[in-house]
């Protein structure tokens, strides 16, 4: 496909690595990787940029362009079901890009038109930030043979799942990339006792492996006639990133955490262990894996989770097409002087612009058109759509709504976030400094904003390893900085310095709250305190028991060894 002799490829990608790896030559490092590449099973593979097909000039190189090839790329370059199963597209194109450089390092078609000529004509694609060598990954023994030779080579690894990364975490220039593509496993057990327990404990539960992409995990669990609490995209990696790292739902407010519901996970840790971590082994690692984040403790293999019984949902769907100047700014101080209600009454959702999408499993259909009521009254003065009505199960809202609604895929963009906690939406004052911030940002950037928190969930104190900022927050709120396929490196360091003024704006009427860790800010001040508040000091313990030489680090992951270390060497300094 790529009509690049493989020859070429393996070359360039040898000696990419080598020139940053001291302790082999490019001819050394294609030996070790032939070693490698017999260990795994042939699943070894040199990575292309999947945009290259339009691409004529690859690598400095005349190879060629694929007009065919690359209309397919162009007509699905916004569709995340043909991203996910391509190694090197990621959901955020912008990360297989080397951001840091002075001129164009990567291999990026224009999301607002990709079929314009002047990004791929005459254009060098580069790989960029995207790793040169991947292993498909389908065994515990590909990641331990992955692990040992990242500690004989010096060659650093990084973890892709299904891509929906806004952190540039799965990605990474000159790396080894484990591609956890291979562990597809679902079932259900409605007596699911984690292993090594011998309490009674039991539960009805689900174990997905990390392949499994949320669309087909919710049509699994509907046809045993039970409910999963996940995230609201068709292509998430249940068991991957997505866990690790929280994991908010719609359903949260009541339902809580993905964490808060996992009660076993099978992960090889970076001492190349494989290890079950539930409550009756391995607690530590447990709690670590409920929240720590990224790759730091190791790699997911499979994850196991409690399910609930089939929900009835109430559904509110509201929009309208703001004619006014500040028909917008109204509807967000609308949105702050109801929500501490509706986060009471058990409502979680997304208000994206003048779009709202809420559900709740708590009350009944009246209920749901009173609750309602100013918002829905708001929006017909507006002319817009109101429909509130009841779904007799999630597959049913998330087939109905959320394939259309989810966040768009392939675009140039990167968010940062704010928890913003319950006393703010409780006060009159609170409310009003809220309303007039979003009012005074929405210039910048339209918030896109979660509401997937455990406000009602009563969870278990000290179970898990995300903030406790989580516990009282009614929003995960969000804004973006957006970039061209041809930023250059000053646009994209003004871009980044504009998101982090206007974010520390609400750090500054959320003092002791956090962030969300998979989608914080990607210069996150005092990450630490951000996303794990006082339980980071026992995460790090944990990681330097499991990873006592730091094997594998990941940007502002726990033991994160700083912006000057090599393997981040595409990301900016501001």
């Amino acid at each position: 496909m790529t009509g690049i002799p493989s020859a070429f490829l393996i070359a360039c990608a040898a000696a990419a690595v080598a020139s940053v790896t001291a302790s082999l030559s490019a001819p050394d490092l294609i030996s070790a990787l032939d070693a490698l590449n017999a260990t795994v099973g042939g699943r070894l593979q040199t990575a292309v940029p999947f945009e290259r097909p339009c691409f004529s000039i690859y690598e400095g190189k005349e190879v060629g362009d694929d007009p065919a090839e690359c209309s397919v790329v162009q007509g699905n370059y916004a569709d995340p079901s043909f991203r996910v199963n391509r190694f090197a597209a990621y959901m955020t194109p912008l990360w297989e890009t080397c951001q840091s450089a002075n001129g164009s390092d990567g291999c990026v078609l224009d999301s607002d038109d990709p079929s314009n000529p002047l990004a791929y004509q005459g254009v060098d694609c580069r790989i960029g930030n995207i790793p040169p060598h991947y292993i498909e990954v389908s065994s515990v023994s590909d990641i331990q043979a992955a692990l040992k030779f990242s500690k004989e080579t010096g060659v650093r690894l990084t973890v892709k799942n299904k891509g929906h990364d806004y952190k540039g975490r799965s990605s990474g220039k000159d790396t080894l990339s484990l591609w956890t593509t291979g562990f597809g496993q679902l079932s259900h057990d409605a007596q699911f006792t984690p292993e090594g327990c011998s309490d009674g404990t039991h539960y009805d539960a689900i174990t997905v492996g990390p392949s499994v992409i949320t669309q087909d995990l919710y049509e699994f669990a509907d046809k045993v006639n039970r409910t999963i609490i996940g995230g609201y995209h068709q292509t998430i990696g249940f068991s991957g990133g997505y866990i690790v790292g929280g994991g908010h739902s719609i359903l949260s407010p009541v339902y809580g955490l993905a964490v808060d519901r996992v009660v076993q996970f099978k992960v090889v840790t970076p001492d190349g262990v494989f290890r079950t971590a539930n409550k009756c082994q391995n607690q530590d690692l447990f709690f670590a894996l409920r929240g720590g984040g990224g790759n730091a403790f190791g790699v997911v293999v499979e994850s196991t989770h409690r399910t609930e019984p089939q929900l009835t949902l109430q559904v509110s769907s509201l929009k309208f097409t703001p004619a006014a100047s500040d028909d917008l700014a109204q509807w967000f101080s609308l949105m702050v002087n109801n929500s501490l209600q509706w986060a009471n009454e058990g409502w979680g959702g997304h208000i994206v612009g003048p779009t709202l999408i809420h559900v709740n499993p708590l009350i009944n259909s009246t209920e749901a058109q009173r609750s309602m009521e100013p918002a829905a009254d708001f929006i017909r003065a507006h002319n817009g759509t109101v429909d509130i009505e009841e779904l007799p199960s999630w597959l049913a809202f998330f087939t109905k709504y959320v394939t259309f609604a989810e966040a768009g895929v392939g675009g140039e963009s990167s968010p940062g976030t704010r928890l913003l906690p319950g006393r703010l939406f409780s006060t009159a004052e609170g409310r009003e400094t809220l309303s007039s911030l979003i009012a005074a940002t929405l210039a910048f950037s339209s918030p896109y904003i979660i509401v997937g928190t455990p406000w009602l969930f009563k969870e278990e104190l000290g179970a898990t390893s995300v903030t406790p900022a989580w516990r009282d927050a009614i929003w995960h709120f969000s804004i973006g900085a957006h970039f061209n396929y041809n930023s250059t490196l000053a646009e994209r360091r003004a871009g980044y310095a504009q998101l982090e003024a206007h974010l520390q704006q609400f750090r500054a009427i959320t003092p002791g709250s956090g962030a969300y860790f998979n989608e914080g800010d990607v210069y996150e001040p005092d990450h630490e305190r951000a996303y794990w508040g006082d339980n980071y000091a026992k995460l790090l313990e944990v990681k330097k028991k499991y990873d006592p030489e730091g094997l594998l680090d990941c940007w502002q992951c726990v033991g994160w060894k700083g912006l000057n270390d090599p393997l981040y060497q595409c990301y900016i300094k501001l």
